[in-house]
């Protein structure tokens, strides 16, 4: 088994920021969860525009720091 470790700010925030388009995805798919969902959150990180526009903006976002925080 494989362990992930997250050193540095960058790789935890990348990561929960993966964990953020897991939870957006389920909710555009109609999942509910008690306390702010997914959605509100990145809109206050300052994502704009519906469900889908804040997945495929966050999804891009992602893509383009991939390579860079390796």
């Amino acid at each position: 088994m494989n362990a992930i470790v997250l050193d540095t700010p960058e790789k935890i925030a990348r990561y929960r920021l993966l964990a953020l388009r897991g939870a957006l995805r389920l909710e555009i798919a109609g999942m509910k969860k008690r306390g702010q969902s997914a959605y509100q959150t990145l809109k206050n990180e300052g994502y704009t525009g519906t469900r889908a526009q804040v997945l495929e903006q966050l999804h891009n976002h992602l893509e383009t720091t991939k390579e860079t925080i390796r």
